[in-house]
């Protein structure tokens, strides 16, 4: 079996239409068709069967595909990993949203610089969804991706996953509305402090949708719709929305302190942001990645 037949088993398995396989990979219909129909013959089953207008692979094809995830991830190891005593050096390709790469990615590429000249990073904002899908197409090598807790991230097979850092996270609001919170020494719950804005617009994210669905979550606790009204990825725009009482939006409890701006407290649930990193299986070993996700371990 060659592998390249394989990786467009696997992306139909994953994609679900032959037109997205040849999307990703940069193909035509015809060749992913006429590469799956002669993987067929190399195997000696049937793979995939006619359904309505599209196609869905068979038993045989779905355990194929399964074992194709495994296999391609050990083939991309054993390429990555011949010489790994080898000096790192290469192009490490990273995708993740502003607040990771600040934090966690920065003082890693100023390290480097110093120390390991032969390694580049070349540094893509994404928000988790796109980066994700950089990953999955082999766009990127380095996902910084993140969810709530009150929102898991949904990943798929085939990714390796290194825990970074979480933050607490409340509801930013102008100061002028925070007092009936910020009199009490104790945090109220989070539907009590929802429904206290109740009446008023909310802000999201323009390219996530997390905090949408956090947003939704606390506020069918408290018996209420959100009306969102402002999208927003960037936390300094989401600020000066609330700052010209344009609406109501979370925010990181750590943020630098402005005037006229509160981050209320919540609680029971709290509301914690938790940041990744993710790589495709069996690529952590490749020298060159292998250094910055050891630099992100702290080690």
């Amino acid at each position: 079996m060659e592998t390249r037949r394989l990786q467009y088993l696997y992306e139909l398995s994953r994609m679900g239409s032959m037109r997205a396989v040849a999307d990703i990979l940069g193909a035509t219909t015809s060749t992913v068709s006429q590469q799956i129909a002669q993987l067929s013959r190399d195997v000696g089953v049937t793979l995939i069967e006619s359904e309505g207008r599209g196609v869905r692979l068979t038993p045989a094809g779905l355990r194929l595909a399964e074992h194709a995830r495994s296999i391609l991830a050990a083939v991309d190891s054993a390429r990555l990993s011949l010489d790994s005593e080898a000096e790192p050096a290469g192009t490490v390709r990273v995708a993740g949203f502003a607040t990771a790469i600040r934090r966690s990615l920065m003082p890693i590429i100023e390290d480097l610089a110093v120390h390991h000249p032969r390694v580049d990073i070349v540094v893509l904002e994404h928000e988790p969804a796109e980066a994700l899908n950089q990953l999955a197409v082999d766009g990127i090598d380095l996902a910084l991706t993140y969810d709530y807790n009150l929102s898991p991230e949904q990943v798929a097979p085939g990714v390796e996953t290194l825990a970074l850092w979480s933050n607490e996270w409340g509801l930013g609001v102008p100061s002028a509305l925070a007092t009936p919170f910020t009199s009490h020494p104790l945090a109220a719950d989070a539907a009590t402090v929802f429904a206290a804005f109740a009446q008023h617009d909310w802000i999201g994210n323009s390219r996530n949708i997390a905090d949408e669905k956090v947003l939704r979550l606390i506020s069918s606790m408290s018996g209420f719709e959100p009306t969102m009204r402002h999208q927003s990825d960037s936390l300094d725009l989401v600020e000066d929305l609330i700052l010209a009482n344009l609406g109501v939006g979370l925010l990181p409890r750590d943020r630098p302190p402005r005037q006229g701006l509160t981050i209320l407290q919540l609680a029971n649930p709290n509301l914690e942001l938790r940041a990744y990193a993710r790589t495709r299986q069996g690529r952590s070993t490749w020298p060159a990645l292998a250094l910055v996700l050891q630099r992100l371990r702290g080690e």
